[in-house]
């Protein structure tokens, strides 16, 4: 009998499930595919030959496609500039470009003059860094035979280098000295800080990876992920000794050749290597004893350097080292520029001065130097808070287009637009000159344009005039009151510029108090203060000034005693003439809301933080930030949709000092949500833990102990 084999009809379907699309977005794609009867049979070989086979189709399979299709580079999103930024918001818009460009070139004067002042500054510093460690090289490269010279060969030179506790400005200080270390010294220059070596594995493995320039592997720290991800990396031992031989073998290999670069001109056939410890206070003392004693081994193999970054106090050495530990260094201190007097000579060179045409109102140059003096120190954030008053002074006055150079605003002001001319007009200072001008010509200047336009240039050459004298006239005061008893006027010129900012300095008690000092003053410190004054003088290229004083000083080198007395009266009379003439207020001077930031509140708030004043706006008011219309409450009150936290926040303020947690916690719907706001809140530190009562919690805010 021959045996059959009944097999349904082939059948193959598929049915697809398209949906539309557009550029950017992301199509899934469905298939149902039934398999032929023929691919199950074949996977059937052992079927009997005398048999009927019946192949029933199998289920479906669906799959699915995930494809993504990227949008055009036309569609794509512009990313908008600092110009954008700037522009975005801006009173005007048709001047807002040119007012952009005004600020962003005023800016890179002012920086590129404090940066070139800052380095003549660290120069003095830095050359005696760099003579110390020439110094020490070439000791390490004779090898004399000098008992001395090989008692000092077995230390490690060690700069103690004392910067003050303007901590924001070391990281500029220290990086100009790496850089001209690697220039004319050493290549071989590393930098640490105490957050990355708070153990002496980790320390060495620092040192070793930015000299060597490659990874460094710990004993017992290797964690896989790392390992996986660096297998192709080659890795060193963490230790000295492999420092030594990769130092031989670079110094043979390298030689610094003086005949093939300039840089190696004054390098030494076997540099140092340099470790900069950029913040000493901040170390383990465990951690930087155990170092130096490692490489206090390594002397003869290394020539190892140290420099230590010092905030506070030389003695912090001896606090940190024993005895043991610090004979083994050789250690010459040096004394950098006070971050006081470093102060004095930014704003000398920006402020004071009429090269720049921005200037700070009084009230705003004390926000600036307060939270100098009261928070870090820092001139470096000195000069970033002076950055940020500027670009708020050129964002928010329309007029300040005409801050720039004499020339360029003299331009500007007329091509001012009829809308800017009426900006003009309602300046107070502008309002103040046209009461005091004549019925005639105050019609002039309400009327016509093209009047205005000649009057603006002509007060803006006044307004330069009148800083010109103001800051010379000012030098001279401060020469003549800086030695004075008591300091009347102030040891520093800024806090006299201050004081003549506020208001007219000769009616302050401190200023006739100043006066009467300088009248008992003997003749030879008067005689050199007003020689002085005629050189700043001299300088401001006023002669007629310049003359009065020489004529004075040459009287009394011939006069008796009494025609002294007679003339030093008319010298200060003469100097209370010139206070009175050019140190008035700039509020007194027409258009000075041109060039002067007056907006010490906005600069306070974005300087000087309050972070618990902005916690609790945060926690009672969470549109202020988040600005989410769900969030919006009105009466003191805390919306529904606001987080957990202020929810809480909101009880605890309804509570007295002591606050029920099961009380409020049964209230709530997730106790677990609760116990997480409350963890919140105590760690933010207004409630805290007691064991007065169960359950409980104390206030630590609004009369809570």
């Amino acid at each position: 009998m021959k045996a059959t084999r009944k097999l349904p009809k082939p059948t193959q379907s598929t049915s697809s499930h398209c949906n539309n699309f557009k550029d950017g977005a992301v199509v899934k794609l469905e298939a149902e595919t039934i398999v032929s009867p023929n691919d199950a049979h074949s996977l059937d070989g052992n079927c009997n030959s005398a048999e009927t086979v019946k192949v029933s189709p199998p289920k479906p399979v669906q799959t699915k496609g995930c494809f993504v299709f990227k949008p055009s580079a036309k569609k794509r999103r512009k990313t908008p500039t600092v110009e954008d930024y700037f522009t975005h918001g801006c009173e005007d818009t048709e001047n807002s470009k040119l007012r952009f460009r005004n600020c962003q070139t005023l800016w890179e004067k002012m920086k590129a003059d404090t940066e070139l002042l800052q380095d003549e500054l660290n120069r003095k510093i830095l050359d005696s860094l760099l003579a110390f460690i020439r110094k020490s090289v070439s000791t390490f490269q004779r090898g004399t035979d000098d008992w001395a010279s090989g008692m000092r060969a077995h230390e490690i030179p060690t700069a103690a280098l004392v910067l003050g506790v303007n901590v924001p400005d070391h990281d500029m200080t220290f990086q100009c000295l790496s850089d001209q270390l690697q220039q004319s010294v050493t290549p071989f220059v590393v930098s640490v800080q105490a957050t990355e070596c708070t153990a002496l594995n980790h320390m060495l493995q620092r040192v070793l990876e930015r000299l060597m320039g490659t990874s460094v592997s710990v004993d017992n720290e290797e964690e896989p992920e790392q390992c996986s991800t660096n297998v192709n990396q080659k890795r060193v031992h963490c230790s000295l000794i492999t420092l030594c031989n990769w130092y031989k073998t670079v110094t043979k290999v390298c030689s610094y050749c003086k005949e093939r670069t300039s840089v190696g001109k004054d390098m030494q056939q076997h540099p140092p290597i340099v470790v900069i410890f950029k913040d000493l206070e901040a170390f383990t003392p465990k951690v930087l004893q155990d170092f130096i004693l490692i490489c206090s081994r390594y002397v003869e193999q290394l020539p190892l350097m140290f420099v230590f970054g010092i905030a506070t106090s030389p003695s912090t050495i001896q606090h940190m080292l024993p005895h043991s530990v610090s004979s083994l260094l050789g250690i010459e201190l040096f004394q950098s520029l006070s971050c006081t007097q470093h102060l004095a000579s930014v704003i000398d060179k920006v402020i004071l001065t009429s090269q720049f045409p921005f200037k700070p109102n009084g009230k705003v140059l004390q926000v600036l130097v307060s939270i100098f003096l009261y928070h870090d120190f820092s001139v470096r954030n000195f000069i970033k808070g002076l950055q940020l008053a500027l670009l708020e002074h050129f964002h928010s006055q329309p007029l300040s287009v005409l801050c720039c150079k004499k020339e360029a605003a003299l331009v500007h002001a007329t091509e001012l637009s009829h809308r800017d001319v009426e900006r003009l007009q309602q300046l107070p200072s502008f309002m103040r000159y046209v009461e005091e001008q004549g019925p005639q010509e105050q019609v002039e200047l309400l009327t016509s344009d093209d009047h205005v336009k000649e009057v603006c240039q002509k007060l803006l050459k006044d307004l330069c005039k009148y800083h010109k004298n103001y800051y010379t006239t000012l030098r001279c005061l401060h020469i003549l009151t800086a030695s004075l008893p008591k300091y009347p006027l102030g040891k520093q010129i800024r806090e006299l510029h201050i004081s003549c900012l506020e208001k007219n300095v000769w009616e302050n008690d401190e200023y006739v108090c100043a006066m009467q000092l300088l009248r008992m003053m003997a003749k030879d410190e008067l005689t050199s203060a007003l020689q002085k004054c005629a050189e700043i003088l001299k300088s401001g290229k006023t002669k007629k000034m310049r003359a009065t004083l020489l004529e004075m000083k040459k009287s009394r080198r011939t006069k008796e005693m009494s025609q002294f007395e007679i003339f030093r009266d008319q010298a200060l009379e003469f100097i209370d003439s010139l206070v009175r003439s050019h140190l008035a207020p700039p509020e007194s001077q027409p258009l000075y809301e041109v060039c002067y930031y007056s907006s010490s509140a906005v600069l306070r708030r974005h300087l000087n933080a309050t972070p618990r004043t902005s916690i609790q706006t945060a926690l009672s008011n969470p549109y202020h930030y988040l600005k989410n219309e769900d969030l919006r409450a009105e009466d003191g009150t805390v919306s529904n949709a606001a987080p957990d936290i202020c929810i809480v926040y909101k009880l605890h303020l309804e509570c007295g000092r002591l606050i029920n947690l099961y009380d409020c916690c049964s209230s709530t719907p997730t106790s677990a949500r609760f116990i997480q706001a409350v963890s919140e809140l105590e760690f933010l530190g207004f409630i805290k833990s007691t064991k007065q009562k169960t359950d409980h919690v104390s206030r630590l805010t609004w009369g809570g102990c």
